[in-house]
């Protein structure tokens, strides 16, 4: 995978026999609810990504989550976002009984590239970190709230391309806060801290708290807070960031605010964030407290984080060779005059609210 338009770092992707083998269908991931193989499409020869989704007739709840996560499938029109390429219908309607979608195959996800011994140079981080907050400003302009970012959802090609993945725990934000939100959300490593807190409402903001984990990862190659138990996580990322202050603690439940107040004041140690690695530059620690708040009223959003400077070559080299939404001409390239677009429409989630 090489740096984009640069001659850094490379993580070669497997050479090609001359007269390859037809592929074998093989599983390559396992998503919050359902199973992704690598298949060939019989229909054009295509090697693409197939999801299923079983059981999904068996309650009324896990057919409105099966509904939500396709119609938001062919709702996104993204380049840093997985979309449905087709939804395969069922032989007979007697066994309708799990559902195959079809995507397009990319090959890897980031965190595969985290834990692999391929050098991970500034250009990668920039040009990763972009891409997953160029989507992420598209589904939260939606309306939506992934609820499940982190590196395994995060998939790339060796071009360093991205696309965010997986929306079986996504859904349209609640604007209505005495309406009650689960908490059975986001991966532990990458859970904002207003969820491990036990706050019944919360918004986009979560999965900025998840992104800026990422960021971290990215940089020092190793989960920032890796703990064994949601107690623990909260415990390590009060060492961090401080005791927080009660302000910040608002929708927290009764137990999770006395746990942090029984507890010794503790200051915050943001220093540490720039011994991460050598690529913890001013400029990126900056950006990443901005990401890691604990008062999630605070936290950058996903368009105010594309705008910081650390970000601008990220931009210039995504546009200069990676994307589809400029191209070039004999005279030289021709640029979008949207960098970072937003959903067209909001996500409509209505039929969930009708009996």
């Amino acid at each position: 995978m090489k740096s984009p338009c640069t001659s850094g770092a490379s993580m070669p992707a497997s050479p090609l026999p001359p007269h390859p083998e037809p592929e074998p269908d093989r599983p390559i991931g396992y998503g919050a609810f359902g199973v992704v193989w690598s298949v060939t499409d019989p229909r054009d020869g295509k090697r693409v990504a197939l999801k299923k989704m079983p059981n999904v007739f068996q309650n009324l709840v896990s057919c409105k989550r099966v509904f939500r996560e396709l119609k938001m499938l062919c709702f996104f029109k993204h380049d840093n976002v997985l979309s449905a390429l087709d939804i395969l219908q069922p032989p007979q309607i007697d066994c309708f009984e799990e559902i195959y979608v079809i995507t397009e195959l990319m090959q890897t996800d980031l965190h595969k590239v985290i834990v692999s011994p391929q050098p991970l140079s500034a250009d990668h981080i920039k040009v990763f970190l972009y891409q997953i907050l160029r989507g992420l400003k598209y589904l939260h302009s939606a309306g939506i709230l992934h609820r499940d970012i982190k590196p395994g959802n995060l998939l790339v090609n060796s071009n360093c391309v991205l696309k965010i993945c997986d929306f079986g725990l996504a859904r349209v934000e609640e604007p209505d806060e005495s309406q009650h939100m689960t908490q059975e959300v986001v991966t532990q490593y990458y859970r904002a801290p207003e969820i491990l807190m036990g706050s019944r409402h919360y918004q986009n903001a979560i999965d900025i708290w998840s992104v800026g984990c990422i960021f971290a990862e990215l940089l020092g190659r190793r989960i920032l807070f890796q703990a064994q138990s949601p107690i623990q996580q909260l415990d390590l990322i009060t060492d961090l960031l401080g005791t927080p202050p009660l302000t910040a603690m608002r929708s927290a439940c009764e137990g999770a605010r006395a746990h942090i107040l029984r507890g010794p004041h503790k200051p915050p140690s943001l220093s540490v964030l720039y011994m991460l690695s050598g690529e913890a530059t001013h400029e990126a620690v900056h950006l990443l407290c901005r990401m890691l708040l604990f008062d999630p009223s605070k936290r950058i959003s996903a368009k105010d984080a594309l705008a910081h400077p650390y970000l601008e070559e990220g931009r210039l080299r995504y546009h200069t060779c990676m994307c589809h939404c400029c191209y070039s001409v004999s005279s030289g390239r021709v640029y979008t005059a949207d960098f970072e677009p937003t959903a067209t429409d909001r996500f409509d989630d209505s039929y969930e609210k009708r009996a």
